[in-house]
């Protein structure tokens, strides 16, 4: 088949939603990332939101009219009574989420988690063992799974295409200020933590889980944090498959020279493209990707265009894979135990940078 019937080839990007849509969600927490992302998302998707708990009763009432949401819970009781509340999506810090995800378990409700999962590796295998305990599904918002280009990308590779794996690489070069957001300003563990934790994730989704990690990180001069916000993170995986996260957020110079890269390469073919949420942001523009593959074509860059963002379409991936997952009785793809791999990663990365040596996801699991 020649190479221009292949424009039109169906990547399968698009998140995939479960049958019954109309599985009760609770909401907790009612903070900008809710308002611009899970509920736009679930509105774009159908389904059901029954209610939403926050701390700020006012925020959530808000949140709840401008979305159409039936209940504005009073307390974490009221929510974990509600059988409406199937489904619990806590959009909470790291610091809390372990002892809400523990009731939530409790109460026989199945959950999608906030990342990073927790502040400790200890504390995360804790959601995962109430998950297993009380018999409910667990998964967590590691939604650049879905965003459009990550799962493309993961369809060429399933397909062969690539061959062999060698080298992944995500660059991110822009200016975002942590400081933005006062619960960061203090927080010691920061662009791993609570950025390149999305690269991480991903790169262990198309690639899978690698040995070790090497990692190095470092500040900017006047800097409003207190913690990292330049790193790199070398990635081996089993034989010789590398990769490489590159993360600067304090660009000097405008935004037509900011760039969000990934490049997948293996013995057959490329991926390259950029991630589009990073471009205009925070409005963001839609993913690009170009592959070219020997399995289909010597000499020819294919450019399917995608439609759809990481926000907010990507978060109906999540949410819609532990729905699906429900429905089948099975673990979602997103799994709390799952994501306790990408967690080992991620504190692997900082007892790297505190003893400048690689660490091994082994050691880390270790940690109980």
């Amino acid at each position: 088949m020649g190479a221009e019937n292949y424009n039109w080839l169906d990547l399968d990007y698009r998140p995939a939603l479960p049958q019954q849509k109309d599985m009760g969600i609770a909401i907790v927490g009612a903070g900008e990332i809710v308002e611009a992302c899970h509920l736009p998302a679930y509105a774009m998707g159908g389904l059901r939101v029954a209610g939403i708990y926050d701390l700020n009763r006012e925020r959530a009432e808000k949140l709840a009219a401008k979305f159409g949401i039936g209940k504005v819970y009073r307390e974490m009781d009221e929510l974990l009574a509600d059988p409406e509340a199937r489904i619990v999506d806590l959009a909470v810090p790291a610091k809390v989420q372990p002892g809400i995800a523990e009731r939530a378990a409790a109460a026989g409700k199945h959950m999608l988690c906030q990342k990073p999962l927790a502040e400790s590796y200890a504390e995360a295998v804790r959601i995962a063992e109430a998950c297993e305990k009380h018999g409910v599904k667990g998964a967590v918002n590691q939604q650049m799974r879905w965003s459009p280009s990550i799962r493309a990308s993961h369809t060429i590779i399933r397909r062969g295409w690539l061959g062999e794996l060698l080298q992944a690489t995500i660059q991110v070069n822009v200016k975002q200020d942590f400081a933005n957001w006062g619960w960061l300003r203090e927080m010691p563990t920061l662009e791993f933590m609570y950025h390149s934790i999305h690269y991480m994730d991903a790169i262990r989704f198309l690639f899978g889980t690698p040995e070790y990690v090497y990692a190095d990180g470092a500040r900017f001069p006047g800097q409003r944090t207190i913690g990292e916000t330049r790193t790199l993170l070398h990635v081996k995986f089993p034989g010789e498959a590398r990769g490489l996260i590159h993360d600067n957020h304090n660009h000097i110079a405008g935004e037509d020279d900011w760039f969000a890269t990934y490049r997948f390469e293996g013995t057959e073919g490329i991926i390259k493209g950029t991630n589009g949420s990073l471009y205009n942001y925070p409005v963001g523009r839609e993913d690009t990707l170009s592959f070219h593959t020997r399995a289909i074509h010597e000499d020819y860059w294919f450019n399917p265009r995608l439609h759809g963002k990481w926000f907010p379409h990507a978060f109906m991936g999540t949410m819609g894979e532990l729905m699906r997952a429900i429905e089948e009785e099975r673990e979602p793809e997103n799994s709390v135990a799952d994501n306790l791999k990408t967690m080992q990663m991620v504190f692997g990365a900082y007892l790297s940078m505190q003893e400048n040596r690689p660490v091994t996801l082994a050691e880390i699991a270790g940690q109980r």
